[in-house]
């Protein structure tokens, strides 16, 4: 059970390109937002769909297939780990972020 600890799999579509950032050490860091869609009837019988986004960042080999190969609205399946982190931002004003950091990442839909 101990594989199971902070463990994240998401199967949603991107909501934008991706960004791809390379670092003066020569890494590469891909950064992209990923929407998963449940829907279900309210109520009065109404379907509902209620979209939640999620920030996922990938490191090294993965940054570079997301950057030669994902673009806006590809279909993606991805695994890997929840962190939080904060910063300052450029008015002093401290903000905190919740990551999925991709370990795996599967394509899915055909071109």
């Amino acid at each position: 059970m101990s594989t199971l600890r902070n463990k994240v799999q998401l199967i949603g579509n991107l909501g934008n390109n991706p960004e791809i950032i390379t670092l003066d050490s020569g890494k590469k860091l891909a950064k992209i937002s990923i929407a998963t869609n449940e829907t279900y009837k309210n109520a009065q019988g109404e379907k509902v769909t209620d979209t939640q986004w999620h920030n996922v960042i990938a490191w090294n080999k993965t940054a570079e297939i997301i950057e030669k190969y994902l673009q806006k609205g590809n279909e993606v399946a991805i695994e890997g780990k929840l962190i939080n982190r904060s910063y300052e931002d450029k008015d002093g004003i401290k903000k905190y972020i919740t990551e999925i950091v991709c370990s795996e990442l599967l394509m899915l839909g055909g071109k």
